[in-house]
């Protein structure tokens, strides 16, 4: 496999948790603000065509996206939050959608947590953060758009978000990302597949 990727496939979306793959394989969750990515980083980790839809509109993701990767584990892509002119009825039911998945789903061995290096951590991110660790789950907190600051300045962003998201929380990993420039590539394959195995 090409730089280490993850061999993946698109399985389905689903507007219901309930309706989630119950297959007991583990699985892995992708959250983050809207336009932070998440589709971008989902494609550049797993190997051939594209199988994450890129949008140009923020918040046009509205389900849970699975994609199962060598008939092994699952990917899923949660809907991203935090935009302005989704309306609220919609940002309502992605909350119960992502919550609902989030406290049922059995399979659920970590997340990767998306932020922009150009961003500060805003109160709906804490919010899903404080969910996380207090589950005790694994988390990778990957800074993303990385090529867009100087290498001081990010730096000093990744020394941020380490003081701010980590703390001592032992069940958290940082790493930096750059879909132009593949950095944090294989860091976060390698944590993809260490949290599965």
């Amino acid at each position: 496999m090409g730089r280490g990727l993850l061999s993946a496939a698109y399985v389905t979306s689903v507007f219901d948790h309930a309706k989630a793959p119950s297959d007991r394989r583990p699985t892995v969750a992708f959250a983050g603000r809207s336009n932070v990515g998440k589709s971008t980083l989902i494609n550049g980790i797993t190997e051939g065509k594209s199988i994450a839809r890129v949008s140009s509109t923020p918040g046009k993701t509205q389900s849970l996206n699975f994609y199962i990767v060598e008939d092994r584990f699952y990917l899923v892509d949660l809907p991203g939050y935090g935009y302005a002119k989704v309306p609220v009825e919609i940002k309502k039911s992605w909350g119960k959608l992502v919550e609902g998945y989030l406290t049922t789903s059995p399979s659920l061995r970590g997340m990767v947590f998306l932020i922009d290096c150009r961003r500060e951590v805003q109160p709906d991110d804490k919010m899903l953060l404080n969910w996380v660790t207090s589950r005790r789950l694994p988390f990778l907190i990957v800074v993303t758009k990385a090529d867009k600051l100087t290498r001081n300045q990010l730096e000093q962003a990744l020394r941020s978000f380490r003081e701010v998201v980590l703390r001592d929380d032992d069940n958290g990993e940082l790493t930096a990302f750059s879909s132009r420039t593949k950095l944090g590539h294989e860091e976060v394959v390698r944590w993809v597949r260490q949290v599965v195995a």
